[in-house]
């Protein structure tokens, strides 16, 4: 997660974290707590954060997906190299 990003969409925003925290059915402290990544969002909570902030679908991606976009990336070059070696063997 690109926590320093969304707190910047946050800081920016006309919404205190107060009132996004309660849009989002959490404490303030909740909220803190899924910013420093000590929990996750749920999927209900990045859809309403998305909508409360009005976020584009690829800050929403660059906030909450990169990590998985880049993870799964690396795999694909992995295995794609592996296949790589094999073909050359022959």
């Amino acid at each position: 997660m690109d926590a320093e990003f969304l707190t910047n969409i946050i800081d920016s925003s006309a919404l205190t974290k107060t009132e996004i925290a309660e849009q989002l059915g959490l404490t303030r402290q909740g909220l803190y707590d899924k910013l420093n990544q000590k929990t996750e969002f749920k999927s209900s909570e990045i859809k309403t954060l998305s909508r409360v902030l009005n976020l584009s679908r690829e800050q929403r991606d660059r906030i909450f997906f990169n990590d998985f976009v880049d993870d799964t990336a690396n795999d694909l070059l992995k295995q794609m190299h592996s296949d790589l070696n094999l073909f050359t063997q022959f």
